[in-house]
């Protein structure tokens, strides 16, 4: 594999020194065109190179990585031949992927009460998300009952979120690390509301914009939305490359940067202290806004849960980081809590905005939200021991049925994003929900459509015994072929 590094493409091209610098240095080995050929390939699949990107000329590369001239013309032929670039007379050579390789239809919108072809109960497994811990729905109902009479006898138009949920979310900032006063959360409609109401107030169409990559599927959704430009920095197997974060960022001068460093979705890598100051420091030198998406940062299952990446910085050092979270990871989906924590000036416009849209919260799923807030401390443990057991169940499944694949172990988060080999990862997607899976593509996860066609993001959020039955489905799928139905148009979903 290469170094981890993606490289600056806004002219889409390729320098032959960019691209040695992403080669491994076994690049070289026998016989060398096809390594070479290997290497690229990969590099076009994990989104290092972005597609319809320039490829250097053949005697350009050649001289980068100390190879002939014909080690790079047997290695542009062999991609050629295999789809992976294309090239015409005069305009130069061009990544791109394979015919029936890049993404076809989106598999259902539906859940987990989707159906297979024969009439079977379906396996949702592009959610990556658990339902409610038992019992903890009912509790928090229960003590939140005898304040909604009171509650109820005001209009119920809380902008900012109920007081007592407020000072409760800045006090859970505070014991983690990163002092905070009420007036400066914001309360949402969970964590997504709270993505797009930053990205609204801070962005305007055609501003320039740096995510992770892959990264968060939803958020990118968000920002083509808004018409964004997007910039990526690659998350790789190894986790993130920061002279090439910091790279970007410089070259770029991005208005806003998206970052989940804490069990990343979908890589599940964790982001070192260093790296973090690091990014900390790049952001504020470019005048960069900061976005910190925490929704996972609790699911720590091999290591202690990170502070906030905000309370590393001095004293003054974070004003340009904006810190989202909710509770649908750690408790449930249903519940519809998110929070903005950033200045009190920044929190008060996100406010004014967020009127213009909706209003305000749920008041009683807020009141529902208080007790789950102040019990986590508590309840946790046993949500976490939990996903140890399903993380150990999917990976004994993958291991039975398909151990031509492969992983890392994340240590926190709540999936696997996997290797499949090959790049078909849309077109299995779209077998197994024929045979009632409903997967998460890798392609979904690309700042680049069509990249990460090699990857799946399996969830460890169900039963061991459902995630069982789901693995299997995907090997056959994958093994025999599950006829491919008939491409659709339908929205992409994943969470």
């Amino acid at each position: 594999m290469a170094n981890g590094r993606v490289v600056q493409t806004a002219d889409r091209t390729i320098g032959s020194r960019q691209l040695a610098a992403l080669l491994p240095a076994d690049v070289l080995a026998r016989p060398g065109y096809r390594s070479l050929a290997e290497a690229v390939r990969t590099l076009i699949l994990d989104g290092r190179i972005a597609l319809h990107v320039r490829l250097p000329a053949e005697r350009e590369l050649a001289e980068a990585v100390g190879a002939s001239r014909a080690t790079v013309t047997g290695a542009y032929d062999l991609l050629r031949e295999s789809g992976y670039v294309r090239s015409r007379r005069g305009s130069g050579t061009w990544t791109e992927l394979p015919e029936g390789h890049r993404p076809v239809g989106a598999h259902a919108l539906v859940g987990a009460g989707g159906y297979s072809a024969d009439g079977e109960p379906g396996i949702d497994l592009a959610i990556a998300a658990m339902g409610a811990p038992d019992g903890a729905l009912a509790d928090a109902l229960a003590r939140a009952a005898p304040r909604l009479p009171d509650a109820a006898r005001s209009p119920g138009y809380h902008p900012f979120g109920l007081p007592d949920l407020r000072t409760a979310v800045a006090d859970r900032f505070t014991r983690r690390g990163l002092p905070t006063r009420p007036e400066q959360i914001l309360v949402t409609s969970g964590a997504q509301q709270a993505f797009t109401l930053v990205v609204s107030l801070l962005c305007r169409a055609g501003d320039r914009v740096v995510t992770e990559n892959p990264t968060y599927a939803n958020a990118l959704d968000a920002l083509r939305h808004a018409r964004l430009r997007t910039g990526s920095i690659a998350v790789s197997d190894t986790g993130w490359d920061m002279e090439i974060a910091e790279s970007t960022l410089r070259q770029t001068v991005p208005r806003l940067a998206y970052t989940i460093p804490d069990f990343h979705n979908p890589t599940g890598a964790l982001m070192p202290e260093e790296q973090r100051l690091r990014l900390l420091a790049a952001t504020r030198r470019t005048g960069t806004w900061l976005v910190v998406d925490e929704t996972i940062a609790d699911i720590a299952l091999d290591v202690p849960a990170p502070p906030p990446l905000a309370s590393l910085a001095p004293r003054g050092g974070a004003d340009h980081v904006v810190t989202i979270g909710s509770l649908s990871k750690t408790h449930w989906g249903g519940l519809r809590v998110g929070w903005i924590r950033a200045t009190a000036k920044m929190v008060t416009e996100l406010t004014a905005l967020r009127v213009s849209a909706d209003m305000t919260g749920s008041v009683l799923d807020q009141l529902v939200a208080l007790p789950l807030l102040d019990g986590m401390d508590r309840t946790l443990p046993a949500r976490l021991d939990q996903l140890r057991e399903r993380r150990t169940a999917l990976v004994d499944a993958l291991q039975r049925h398909t151990p031509e694949w492969s992983w890392r172990i994340p240590p926190g988060g709540l999936s696997l994003w996997v290797d499949l080999g090959e790049p078909v990862s849309s077109a299995l997607a779209e077998r197994a929900a024929a045979a009632g899976v409903h997967i998460g593509r890798g392609a979904r996860f690309g700042v680049d459509p069509g990249t990460f066609e090699h990857r799946l993001r399996i969830p460890y959020t169900l039963p061991a015994d459902r995630l069982d039955e789901g693995v299997r489905r995907l090997a056959a799928a994958f093994h025999e072929g599950v006829p491919l139905p008939p491409s659709v148009d339908r929205p992409h979903w994943v969470a």
